[in-house]
């Protein structure tokens, strides 16, 4: 089966397994997906989620954000991880967006690279489950993974392994394959052991590496 057929076959047989699939991360609105999203670097979504809660509570608002003290955020955030890096990125970003976009996340990929702490990896989740625009499909750790040892890509850039699938995938199904992967990948396709045995993707997986 060439890479392209089984592109084809993993985007309908993940849809199967994962009609619902969507970001774990829990956000109300483009704003806290943005936070979420930059504290889930090098840090589980679960663990994530624990803390976001109280930090809106306290800085509901990109403009209560940028006024906090830098200790008091670093506090609130320290379970994440990197979380002297986390703050400088989410404070320096809640100061661009309340003095260059009036409080709101942009929606435009290129404005969003432009803030502080945010990549395009960032930017293709926020506009994708906060905004429903398919930006690109979302290569993480998990993503790079399963794509690779399907035989979908040999290369190890995630941006580049972006640009690959973008270029096989149907854009109408960017964002939803993006979860579906990224889903597969924690569940299924693990780092150490994947369960290869209970995978629906079997018969037709390569195992590359595996």
């Amino acid at each position: 089966m060439r890479a392209s057929e089984r592109a084809v076959a993993v985007v309908e047989r993940l849809a199967e397994e994962y009609p619902d699939a969507r970001c774990e991360l829990d956000f109300r609105n483009p704003w806290e997906l943005l936070v979420a999203t930059v504290l889930s670097a090098q840090c589980t979504d679960q663990r994530v989620n624990r803390v976001t809660p109280g930090f809106f509570a306290r800085w509901p608002t990109p403009s209560a954000l940028a006024a906090a003290t830098r200790g008091d955020v670093e506090e609130e955030i320290r379970p994440t991880g990197f979380f002297r890096n986390k703050a400088a990125a989410l404070q320096g970003t809640a100061h661009v967006l309340t003095t260059d976009h009036e409080e709101a996340v942009p929606a435009e990929i290129e404005q969003l690279v432009k803030l502080p702490g945010v990549g395009r990896k960032t930017a293709k989740v926020v506009l994708g489950e906060g905004y429903g625009i398919a930006a690109g499909v979302t290569v993480d750790t998990h993503v790079r993974r399963v794509a690779r040892r399907l035989g979908l890509t040999r290369l190890d850039d995630p941006e580049k392994i972006a640009q690959r699938l973008e270029r096989t995938i149907p854009h109408e199904e960017w964002i939803r394959f993006s979860m579906r992967m990224i889903l597969h990948g924690r569940r299924v396709c693990t780092a150490r052991k994947p369960r290869c045995e209970s995978c629906a993707l079997d018969d037709i997986c390569p195992k590359v590496g595996v």
